[in-house]
């Protein structure tokens, strides 16, 4: 059974064996940046601290207050989701409120559809946005169908900076089913 969490560093190994999946890609959802030094039990530490402490930050240089939930399984983490509190015209482009990444050994098991849902349900019980938009590359056919399966409606496909197409998804909030 899949838990929201928020970041604990009770769960170092189990993330330390993740990151070794993603073989250097990016995780999104995880709140890992470059600087961030996750390969010792101490600057894991201090990243946990940075992410607890995001939900309740300033915006500095485009960065938004965040909020960032591990999915896990068991005591296993899998995966992560994060929500940003509002939108930069830049996340309105092209960022999105949400965004998530699961390890790639748990991939097509329904861990991030399940963590959307839940995250969604989670801000509609909460007081949350009424809508939030969701990004994904336009070959990402797995993310599409994540975003559509929990409700997401396409606004346009457009072009980053690169002439890469990513696809804007709008998920309503209002008048969710809620998740028991």
């Amino acid at each position: 059974m899949f838990t929201l969490t928020a970041p604990d560093v009770s769960l170092y190994e189990s993330f330390i064996e993740s990151h070794r999946e993603w073989d250097g890609a990016h995780q999104d959802g995880a709140g890992l940046f470059a600087g961030d030094d996750v390969s010792t039990a101490e600057g894991f530490a201090a990243w946990v601290r940075k992410l607890a402490d995001a939900e309740h930050a300033q915006e500095v240089n485009g960065i938004v207050p965040c909020t960032f939930r591990w999915i896990t399984e068991d005591s296993r983490y899998v995966g992560s989701i994060a929500f940003r509190h509002y939108l930069t015209p830049s996340l309105l482009n092209s960022g999105g409120h949400i965004g998530y990444g699961v390890r790639p050994s748990d991939r097509g098991r329904g861990v991030a559809t399940w963590a959307l849902r839940e995250m969604c349900s989670s801000l509609a019980a909460g007081g949350g946005p009424e809508r939030v938009l969701l990004t994904c590359d336009d070959n990402n056919a797995a993310s599409a169908r994540t975003i559509e399966r929990s409700g997401g409606v396409l606004e346009d496909v457009r072009l980053d900076g690169e002439g890469k197409a990513f696809r804007r998804y709008w998920i309503d909030l209002t008048g969710l089913e809620l998740s028991s």
